[in-house]
C-alpha cells in the first residue's frame, strides 16, 4: 500500500514495487493520477497488479477504509509506505495557522492515521513492514520549513517508538529521508500536489542549480533513487533492519 502513489516519489515507489512483481494499492485523492500509474504498471509486464484506492490520510475513518479496501482487493497488506507529504516553503512567521495545521495534518497525522489503520492487521498476521518517507529536514531542521521539519522529525520518532513496541510481532518500521526531488517537467502533477500549489514557482531552474551545490555529490537526487531504498527496506533483504533512518540525499546530512 503506497499512499500518494500517483505522482513524483510515490509514482516511482509504485513502479519500483511493480518491477519486483508486487501487487500494489495506490492510495490517492487524485484518481486520474493513480489510474495513469496503473496503466504504467500493466505495461511493464512483470505480473504485478495495481489498483487505485480512495485515500485521504488526514482523516482517520478514511484511512481505515483505505486499508480495509486494500485488504479486500489484495488479500493482505504486507507493506505500508507512508509517502504523502505537503509543504510550501515560507518563513515560519509568514505562514498562517491554517497552513501550519495542514502541514501537521498531512505530514504527521497522515502517518499516524495510516499506521493505526494497518497495525491490527499486521499484528494479527505477525508480519509487516512500514516504510515512512521522512526528510532530512526532520533530521537537521530546514530553512523555511519549520513546521514541516517538526512533523518529519515526529515521523522518525513515531517509527522508532513503534519499532520497539511491535518488534515482538515481527513488524519492522524504517524511514527514508530524500533530499529535494522535483518532479520532471513531463510528469503530470495533480492539483492537490504541493508542486501545483506554489513550489514549482519557488524552485526555478536557477534555484535548482544552486541547490545542487548544497549536496556533496553536486546533483539532485531522483525519485527512482528514493524508491530503490524504500523497496530494499520493505524487502526480506532488510529483515534484521528496524527503527532506522536512511538519508537518500547525496550526502546533504551525514548522521
Amino acid at each position: 500500500m503506497v499512499t500518494g502513489g500517483g505522482n513524483n516519489i510515490g509514482r516511482a515507489i509504485t513502479l519500483a514495487f511493480a518491477a519486483e512483481g508486487c501487487n500494489i494499492g495506490i492510495g490517492e485523492l487524485n484518481h486520474d493520477a493513480g489510474r495513469r500509474v496503473v496503466k504504467e504498471v500493466k505495461a511493464m509486464g512483470t505480473g504485478a497488479t495495481a489498483t487505485v484506492i480512495d485515500a485521504d490520510v488526514t482523516d482517520r475513518a478514511k484511512s481505515e477504509a483505505m486499508i480495509a479496501e486494500a485488504i479486500s482487493q489484495l488479500g493482505s497488506v504486507d507493506v505500508l509506505v507512508n509517502n504523502v507529504g505537503w509543504t510550501i516553503d515560507r518563513l515560519f512567521i509568514e505562514k498562517s495557522r491554517e497552513e501550519h495545521v495542514k502541514e501537521v495534518d498531512v505530514n504527521l497525522w497522515g502517518a499516524i492515521n495510516c499506521i493505526h489503520a494497518a497495525l491490527p492487521h499486521m499484528i494479527e498476521r505477525q508480519q509487516g513492514a512500514v516504510v515512512s518517507i521522512s526528510s532530512d529536514a526532520g533530521r537537521m531542521g530546514e530553512y523555511r520549513e519549520a513546521v514541516y521539519s517538526a512533523c518529519k522529525a515526529g515521523v522518525i520518532a513515531l517509527s522508532k517508538s513503534l519499532a520497539r513496541e511491535t518488534g515482538r510481532y515481527g513488524l519492522r518500521f524504517n524511514m527514508v529521508c530524500p533530499g529535494l526531488v522535483a518532479p520532471p517537467q513531463e510528469e503530470v502533477v495533480g492539483t492537490e500536489s504541493m508542486w501545483a500549489q506554489g513550489m514549482e514557482e519557488l524552485f526555478t531552474e536557477d534555484v535548482l542549480e544552486r541547490a545542487k551545490r548544497a549536496y556533496p555529490l553536486r546533483r539532485m537526487g531522483t525519485a527512482q533513487e528514493v524508491a530503490n531504498a524504500v523497496v530494499f527496506l520493505a524487502s526480506d533483504a532488510a529483515s534484521f533492519i528496524t527503527g532506522q533512518t536512511l538519508s537518500v540525499s547525496g550526502g546533504y546530512t551525514m548522521a
